[in-house]
């Protein structure tokens, strides 16, 4: 796990730096409320905002806990997409789910710079479903 996260050390796409207990705590607060707020089935996935906002939601609770795995593990990215990328060094998660957390970045990225706003339930369920089997390192 360490000498692939050090190769990406050697050409600056990842940086070494010990994880920070209260940012660690603070991502994972962060990542663990969004996922309450994002299973919530009160919301409605009918409607486009409601989509677009659980949408949201799902990915950054991803995110906040990708980025708490990468820091346990003693290490940093300026990139979003790299902290999901190097997943597969920094928790326990099957590759199909891996995959499923790849599209939800590709959806986001998609809406938040290109304005597509086409997501389905699927894929928000899928994302939640994810983030919620993967395991944080042990400190």
């Amino acid at each position: 796990m360490a000498a692939q996260l050090d190769n990406l050390v050697k050409i600056g796409q990842l940086k070494v730096e010990p994880p920070a207990q209260v940012e660690v705590d603070g991502l994972i607060r962060s990542g663990s409320v969004r996922l309450i707020d994002a299973g919530n089935v009160a919301l409605n996935l009918a409607s486009r905002f409601d989509l677009a906002y659980n949408f949201d939601l799902a990915y950054n609770a991803a995110h906040a806990l990708a980025l708490a795995a990468l820091r346990l593990c003693g290490y940093r990215s300026e990139n979003r997409y790299r902290v999901f990328q190097v997943l597969v060094h920094t928790v326990t998660l099957p590759n199909e789910q891996m995959r499923v957390l790849d599209q939800a970045h590709v959806k986001r990225n998609r809406s938040e710079y290109e304005g597509d706003v086409e997501l389905d339930a699927k894929l928000v369920v899928l994302a939640l479903r994810a983030t919620t089997t993967f395991h944080l390192p042990e400190t």
